[in-house]
C-alpha cells in the first residue's frame, strides 16, 4: 500500500534528520522524505501534524513467555501489546522452555510471531546447552537460523574456561554475545546490599555481584576482540567501568532498562513485590549514573526487559514472589519523562531506542532512510495518559508504574508499511 504521512516532525539520528516533512512509503519501503517520488499516488493518508514520526521502536530485552509458559502471555498479545506502544521489534532472549538452543525452537518462534503479524520478533540463541553453562551451545546451526547473537539468558557462565570458550566460538562466526552480569551467588538476594535492605531485613545483593563478573569478562574481551554487550546495567560503577572499557577500544556496548532509570531501592520500602526485580534497583547516585551514562552514549540503548506475570507470582511476601516489571506499555512514555527530566534531547531519546539498538544487534534498520523497511511510529508528545489497568495492553498487569501519568500516545504503528496499530481518539 502506498502511504504517506504527512506533516510531522520527522525524526531520525541515524540520518541527522529533525524536521517538519511528508514521509512516502510504497511496497513496504521507505520511498521519499519531504518530496514526492515522481507518479506516486497516495492510497492512505495519516494526518501527523503536531505528532512526532520516528522509526518504529526496536527492545533488545522483551520476554513472550512462548514457548512453555503460555498460561502467562503469547507472543500474540505482547506482540499487539508492543504494537500499541510504537514497539515494531522485540528481542526474544533464549530462556523459553524449551531453551532456544537448536534451530527447530527458533523456526517456532518464528513461525508464531509472523502468524501475529504484529511486531517483528528477533531471538538470541542460547550460548550454552539448555544454558546450563557446562557445554556450548551449537552456535553455528542457531547463526544459521536466523538468531541475532547469543547470550546466556540471565543465566551467567559462572566457569570461566567454558566462558572463554564460548567467547572464542562466538567470534569465529561473527556472533555478538549477550551476556547478563550478576554473579549468581552474590546475586542471590532481594534488593541493594545497602541501609534499606538492612533496615527492611532483606537480603541484600552488593554491587560487587554486578561489577565483578564484568570485569572478569572484560579481560576475557581484551584477550579475544569478540563483539559483547552487556544487558541491564544497575549500578554506577559498572557504567565507569564500561566507559573505561569503551575508551580503551574495546568492543562492547551496554544498555539499561527504564525502570532503572525511574525507580531506586527506597521504592521497596513498603515491601511492594512490583519493585521486585533482577538486577535490583539500587541507589540514588547509580541512578542518576545510569541518567548520566545513557545521556553521554556509554549506555547504547533503553530496554523495557519486559517479564509479564501473572498476579498470584506478585501476590505474596517479597520474597516469594517474581522478579521482572511488565514493561512493554511504558518503555515509550518512561523514555520522555527522561526528556522532561532535562536527562538527554528528544533526537538522542529516539536514538537509544531505534538506532542504537540496531547497531548493537548489526541490523539495517532503525532508521526512516530511502529503501529501509518502513516501520514507523507516530505518537502525539503532548497527549498524557493515565498507567491503569485498563490501559495497560500486555497480560502482564504486574507495572509499579501505575497511577502515574505519561507523556507519548502512539497513534500509529506501521510494520514494513503495513498499518499494525491505530488508536482510536479517545484511546490511552
Amino acid at each position: 500500500m502506498r502511504t504517506v504521512i504527512q506533516g510531522g516532525r520527522v525524526i531520525d539520528p541515524a540520518q541527522q534528520t529533525d524536521r517538519v516533512a511528508d514521509l512516502f512509503i510504497a511496497e513496504g519501503r521507505i520511498v521519499g522524505l519531504g518530496r514526492s517520488p515522481s507518479d506516486f499516488t497516495p492510497e492512505q493518508v495519516i494526518d501527523a501534524h503536531h505528532h512526532i514520526v520516528c522509526p518504529g521502536l526496536i527492545d533488545l530485552c522483551a520476554r513472550l513467555r512462548e514457548p512453555g509458559q503460555e498460561h502467562k502471555a503469547t507472543i500474540a498479545s505482547e506482540t499487539r501489546a508492543a504494537a500499541a506502544r510504537g514497539v515494531t521489534t522485540l528481542v526474544c532472549p533464549p530462556d523459553t522452555d524449551p531453551v532456544i538452543d537448536e534451530p527447530a525452537v527458533l523456526e517456532w518462534i518464528r513461525r508464531r510471531a509472523k502468524f501475529a503479524g504484529q511486531a517483528r520478533v528477533l531471538a538470541l540463541g542460547a550460548l550454552t546447552y539448555r544454558l546450563r553453562g557446562e557445554r556450548l551451545a551449537e552456535m553455528a546451526a542457531l547463526k544459521e537460523a536466523g538468531c541475532v547473537g547469543v547470550s546466556d539468558g540471565g543465566r551467567p557462565v559462572t566457569n570461566a574456561r567454558v566462558l572463554r570458550r564460548a567467547l572464542e566460538y562466538a567470534a569465529t562466526f561473527d556472533l555478538t554475545v549477550f551476556l547478563t552480569p550478576l554473579d549468581p551467588e552474590l546475586g542471590n538476594g532481594l534488593a541493594h546490599e545497602g541501609p534499606v535492605a538492612t533496615r527492611m531485613g532483606l537480603p541484600g545483593i552488593p554491587v560487587a555481584a554486578e561489577t565483578g563478573m564484568i570485569a572478569r569478562d572484560l579481560e576475557l574481551i581484551r584477550d579475544l576482540g569478540v563483539r559483547v554487550h552487556f544487558g541491564r546495567l544497575s549500578s554506577a560503577r559498572a557504567v565507569e567501568l564500561i566507559a573505561r572499557a569503551q575508551a580503551e577500544g574495546l568492543p562492547v556496548t551496554a544498555d539499561v532498562a527504564i525502570h532503572h532509570l525511574h525507580l531506586t531501592d527506597m521504592d521497596l520500602t513498603q515491601f511492594d513485590s512490583r519493585c521486585h526485580v533482577r538486577p535490583p534497583l539500587r541507589g540514588r547516585r547509580d541512578q542518576e549514573v545510569l541518567r548520566t551514562g545513557l545521556a553521554s552514549g556509554v549506555l547504547t540503548a533503553l530496554c523495557s526487559d519486559h517479564q509479564p506475570h501473572e498476579p498470584d507470582a506478585k501476590q505474596a511476601p517479597l520474597g516469594d514472589t517474581e522478579p521482572g516489571i511488565a514493561g512493554l506499555d511504558t518503555l515509550l512514555g518512561l523514555s520522555l519523562r527522561l526528556v522532561q527530566d532535562g536527562v538527554l534531547p528528544l533526537p538522542a531519546l529516539i536514538e537509544r531506542l531505534t538506532w542504537g539498538p540496531a547497531r548493537i544487534l548489526g541490523l539495517d534498520s532503525g532508521h526512516l532512510g530511502v529503501g529501509a523497511r518502513a516501520d514507523v511510529c507516530v505518537f502525539d508528545p503532548e497527549a498524557h495518559w493515565r498507567v491503569e489497568p485498563g490501559s495497560l495492553n500486555s497480560r502482564g498487569q504486574n507495572s509499579p508504574f501505575l497511577d502515574w501519568e505519561l507523556p507519548g500516545r502512539v497513534t500509529h504503528t506501521l510494520l514494513e508499511g503495513r498499518m499494525v496499530y491505530e488508536s482510536t481518539r479517545f484511546g490511552p
